[in-house]
């Protein structure tokens, strides 16, 4: 069972959630939240074993609720049953078989379900190679990317998972950003990442070879102190703690920075592999939302050839893609997000 807490920051949100339930509850997600009053508040979800959510609540659900919840539960399967059943009476063997390609490729069923429904008595799901371009036309037109912009001062924070590869795509975008572009821009380095043995010599032998300006901070006053030191710098690069997405400490931490008197815009951007799996994927996403994303940068297309799932994982959150991050070399793996790069990667899959 799911529980939804809100309190003024995150950290209190969860003590709250364990104040009623104890340490055995699992952090689902936390985002941030407008409330009537104008003022920002967290919303966090928990899971919770069904016994203790009932044993907390000042009610017990009577039969007729539960009948009512089980007619419901019956009603919804007869209805995704109805939809199946029309998707089916429409199949063929073309339509079929370049389902069952895509399905293989990582793309879910249920995303496809929804293209082939819009072509219910269209003469496409009886050609092969109109089909194929029209679920590639389809997909195309879901991804979302978003545009380099820096007309302004901003800072641009890098969070994600353990091993993604957060401090060298920060030392990447640092190369772009000073030397790569029309005009040069100037750069500092913050690391937060106080965990990792090595992350802040890692960093700061990119930030002296780069001959960028580097600070390391462990606290909120520290971090302050950091923007104020690099106020007439142009762009703020932030490297982060990697964490797991069932690390909650870690968690609230990081939003702590994130929600902390910011001089200026700043930009979180989730550092996601290639090479994940769906689940954790979508593990990694739910937890990091409450960070309020700007965009996913996506690491690691080198060690795989297969991007199915991730294209999947696109489709279905439909949040903007901002940089890939192509191999190990600094600065030179690091593309634009685009649209016709992923795709054609996935054709290539798709032809193999």
């Amino acid at each position: 069972m799911q529980e939804i807490f809100v309190a003024k920051d995150p950290k209190s949100a969860y003590k709250e959630a364990v104040l009623k339930y104890g340490s055995k509850l699992e952090l689902v997600s936390a985002k941030q939240i407008t409330l009537e009053d104008g003022k920002l508040h967290c919303e966090i979800t928990v899971e919770v074993d069904e016994d203790a959510f009932w044993n907390s609540c000042d009610f017990i659900p009577t039969n007729n609720e539960i009948d009512l919840q089980e007619e419901i539960e019956v009603l919804k399967s007869k209805l995704a049953n109805i939809n199946n059943d029309t998707v089916k009476t429409e199949d063929n063997g073309v339509s079929n078989r370049v389902k069952n390609l895509f399905s293989e490729k990582g793309i879910s069923i249920k995303w496809l379900d929804n293209v082939y429904s819009s072509l219910l008595g269209s003469h496409i799901l009886n050609d092969d190679t109109l089909l194929v371009s029209h679920i590639l036309e389809e997909i195309n037109d879901s991804l979302k990317v978003v545009k380099e912009s820096l007309d302004k001062p901003k800072i641009i924070m890098l969070v994600g998972p353990t091993g993604v590869g957060k401090t060298t795509t920060i030392a990447k975008l640092a190369a772009r950003y000073a030397y790569m572009l029309e005009k040069p821009y100037k750069v500092a380095f913050i690391n937060l990442d106080s965990y990792k043995i090595g992350a802040v010599d890692q960093l700061g032998q990119y930030a002296d070879i780069m001959q960028i300006e580097h600070l390391a901070v462990n606290s909120i006053e520290s971090f302050m102190k950091a923007l104020h030191d690099f106020s007439e710098h142009d762009i703020i690069l932030v490297d982060t703690a990697g964490m797991s997405p069932y690390d909650t400490q870690k968690f609230i931490k990081t939003i702590e920075y994130v929600n902390s008197n910011i001089p200026r815009d700043i930009e979180v951007n989730l550092l996601l592999s290639a090479t994940v799996k769906y689940e954790d994927m979508d593990d990694i996403y739910n937890n990091f939302s409450f960070l309020n994303l700007n965009s996913i940068i996506i690491s690691k297309f080198d060690e795989t050839k297969h991007l199915g799932t991730l294209l999947n994982f696109m489709l279905l959150y439909k949040i903007p893609m901002s940089y890939f991050s192509i191999g190990q070399e600094v600065p030179d793996d690091l593309l634009v997000a685009s649209k016709e790069y992923l795709l054609e990667r996935f054709i290539g899959d798709l032809d193999g």
